[in-house]
């Protein structure tokens, strides 16, 4: 079993859990992060001041997923989620003992 984690921007979640209902997938777990990479950080004047925007909203999408499915899971959410634009995020491959169901 493996665990993919796929860090996105945060308007292509949706659409990549969509997407990811069509694979075997054990398990998906969503949850809203901040962070920045090669972008590095960023000043936004407003007025007067300086707001330092140093990490911007990302989701990240943990999917449990079988060995013999990896492939076509990670190929999917790549499909999906590259836009070709800087900051599009990352995607990791981790492996994963298979947990009791409670």
């Amino acid at each position: 079993m493996k665990l993919i984690l796929a860090i996105i921007k945060p308007f292509l979640a949706e659409k990549v859990i969509q997407n990811l209902s069509t694979q075997c997938i054990e398990e998906v777990n969503i949850r809203e992060v901040k962070g920045y990479g090669r972008q590095k950080n960023y000043l936004e004047s407003y007025g007067e001041n300086e707001y330092s925007l140093a990490f911007v909203p990302k989701v990240e999408i943990a999917v449990w997923v079988e060995d013999e499915f990896v492939d076509a899971v990670f190929d999917q959410i790549i499909q999906v989620s590259r836009t070709g634009r800087l900051g599009d995020g990352k995607i990791m491959i981790l492996p994963a003992d298979q947990a009791p169901l409670l």
